[in-house]
């Protein structure tokens, strides 16, 4: 089943018996069989019938809403029973200091794994840039996590190895037609941020859907602070993913000039970079290609995909919780 990203603005989304139809302007776009949707991404200004609505929930889709520029706003899901002993546990476990802080730990372990592995995967194929300076202090920085229960103290590491491995991302960067010297966000100041928050966004959102399906508060989290709003247990899992899949995508697109400058515009109201409406077509193809395209994977132990790793990992985090035993972050093994 697919994935259905809705961008064009303007669109108009209702039901024909079991169908969706898509029409804008009075005019039909194209109609599409309920059994072959499994979510809906909605971006911006587009309408959904309440008709269109209850086909959506009672054919058990998914259904987020996001701004234009790719802001989430909320998720549309059809009315499950909780489990309300995981929520206890998951309750239990952001109480335990030593809980948070080890959960925390071999997240921050996986992410700086993840990103000397990407970097090595690159100069394994591009031996005439230097990398050794950055994966020599990436690896400090793994082999000093420090073994007190300060997440403040992880939360150093993790932003000095970012800027770290940034640094190297740059580097990394073959098409001329674009630069990357920082991370930027809210809002993104380049085409590669623009990319890169945008497919955070998108594993974000999927996470989401799978934590609250499986009956966790995606508020409650234990690396990222709680705050109003912020799922964070979902941006906790959201690390393990950053580079092996939305990095390593960006990096294709960009150096495989899927993309260029004109895909994307400035806007006049915060004066940061978006992908055009019409361009956010190509970004979601290759997503949809990046995640469900099956590759050996060591971590896992046999071939999959990132959407079956994304179970297996808020299955792990259940088992985790609800038993009180150590979670295991994905990591991109060679």
């Amino acid at each position: 089943m697919a994935t259905l990203y809705l961008t064009e603005q303007g669109l108009y989304l209702t039901k024909n018996q079991h169908r969706l139809v898509l029409s804008k302007n009075g005019k039909k776009v194209i109609e599409i069989p309920v059994f072959q949707v499994e979510r809906i991404l909605i971006f911006g200004n587009i309408q959904v019938s309440t008709q269109a609505l209850d086909l959506i929930l009672d054919s058990g889709i998914e259904c987020s809403f996001l701004s234009s520029k790719g802001k989430f706003r909320g998720i549309l899901r059809p009315a499950e029973q909780g489990n309300v002993f995981l929520r206890i546990a998951q309750y239990e476990r952001y109480l335990d200091s030593q809980f948070r802080y080890e959960f925390s730990r071999e997240i921050v372990k996986a992410k700086i794994a993840n990103q000397i592995n990407h970097i090595k995967r690159y100069a394994k194929n591009h031996p005439e840039t230097s990398f050794k300076n950055e994966i020599d202090e990436l690896s400090r920085e793994l082999n000093t996590i420090p073994e007190e229960k300060l997440i403040s103290n992880l939360l150093g590491i993790e932003g000095f190895s970012s800027s770290v491995y940034f640094k190297a991302f740059g580097k990394m960067v073959s098409n001329s037609g674009f630069d990357f010297s920082m991370r930027t966000r809210r809002p993104p100041r380049d085409p590669i941020n623009a990319l890169l928050s945008l497919g955070y966004t998108l594993v974000t959102n999927e996470l989401y859907s799978l934590l609250s399906a499986s009956g966790f508060d995606p508020h409650i989290g234990y690396y990222h602070e709680l705050l109003y709003g912020r799922p964070s247990l979902a941006l906790d899992v959201t690390e393990e993913f950053r580079v092996p899949l939305v990095d390593h995508l960006v990096m294709n697109l960009i150096n495989l000039r899927s993309l260029s400058k004109e895909d994307f515009q400035q806007n006049e109201e915060d004066g940061g970079v978006y992908l055009k409406n019409e361009s956010k077509k190509i970004f979601f193809a290759e997503y949809e290609r990046a995640i469900t395209e099956k590759f050996n994977s060591k971590s896992v132990g046999s071939s999959a995909d990132f959407r079956s790793i994304f179970k297996n990992q808020v299955a792990l985090l259940n088992k985790s919780v609800q038993l009180g035993e150590m979670y295991k972050p994905f990591t991109w093994e060679q």
